[in-house]
């Protein structure tokens, strides 16, 4: 029988545990513990990590992974394997509303870490070293950035097949190829050969009740088709994005946009219109292919070359 074992602590079949692991304190000598809850069930089967919060200011990541705790805990029953949730990686970023750790480093930059190098360096070695060898897959909830809302998403390196399996079976809106990025939580989990999908949604420190009901969802329909759990929601239609690109801005001003997340777009399609704040320039945003909106600026104001309409194309 496979054994799960976080911080010594063994993990038995049918057995619901939580377990606080130190990582460090603050300066008041505070220490921050990172919560991890571990649900098995009594035959073996996958073990699967449900993360939010590697962003500090990704809130709705954070309410997502938690509210699938919630259910498990209500009496979502687990028929086989384990789930190793963990809601709030990134504690120092949380308590700051911030994406980054105090000294400015990106947790999903700073992988596999170090036991003696940066806060961000040593969270990376904590799950590189204690969690990534535990699990077979993962799904780690993101938003969009300050101001900018994704469409619920998963993107996947198409490279990687048992990924974009594993991301077709969690049946959102969209599967985004997206290919993966040196010292990334999702890097890191593939170099020790497992997979974990990167689910987008939202937009920082806003909650969106459709990006998290559709996290909920896709997160049962994949365990569903692990054999996990019987309850399978609905699938969305899901349309498989070959490539992305952000629009963007050829000046600077005031940013009005004509489409809305999920719109189907043709090449040539005015997306939005940029102005001054006199209304005697206007300055049309035209998409550059046929695609979807992926992703939107919701910015009044905006400067030259920022991202302003995200088209995922077929």
């Amino acid at each position: 029988m496979r054994e799960v074992q976080i911080n010594g602590i063994k993990i038995r079949p049918g057995q619901a545990v939580n377990i606080e692991l130190p990582i460090a304190k603050l300066p008041t000598h505070t220490l921050i513990d990172l919560p991890i809850f571990i649900r098995a069930a009594k035959e073996e089967g996958p073990v699967v990590l449900v993360s939010g919060g590697v962003h500090g200011d990704e809130i709705n990541g954070i309410v997502t992974a938690r509210r699938v705790l919630e259910e498990i805990d209500a009496g979502l029953e687990l028929i086989k394997g384990t789930l190793i949730i963990i809601p709030l990686v990134n504690i120092y970023g949380f308590l700051s509303n911030s994406r980054t750790f105090p000294d400015g480093r990106d947790l999903n930059r700073s992988f596999p870490g170090s036991k003696k190098g940066s806060l961000a360096g040593r969270i990376a070695y904590i799950l590189n070293e204690e969690i990534i060898p535990q699990i077979d897959y993962g799904i780690d909830f993101h938003t969009g950035g300050r101001m900018l809302t994704n469409h619920p998403q998963i993107r996947v390196d198409f490279k990687d097949k048992k990924g974009l399996e594993l991301a077709k079976a969690f049946g959102t809106h969209y599967v985004v190829n997206s290919k993966m990025i040196d010292k990334t939580f999702r890097k890191a989990a593939y170099l020790a050969k497992k997979h974990i999908l990167v689910f987008e949604g939202g937009e920082s420190m806003r909650i969106d009740e459709l990006s998290t009901e559709e996290g909920v969802n896709g997160t049962k329909r994949l365990l569903n088709y692990l054999g996990m759990i019987a309850e399978k929601p609905e699938a969305k239609d899901t349309l498989i994005l070959s490539n992305s690109d952000w629009v963007r801005s050829r000046a600077s001003g005031i940013f009005n946009s004509s489409v809305k997340l999920g719109d189907q777009v043709k090449k040539g399609q005015i997306l939005a219109r940029i102005s001054d704040p006199y209304g005697q320039v206007k300055i049309p945003v035209k998409a550059p292919s046929n695609g979807y909106v992926i992703g939107l600026n919701n910015l009044p104001v905006i400067n030259v070359g920022e991202a302003l309409v995200h088209v995922g194309k077929l």
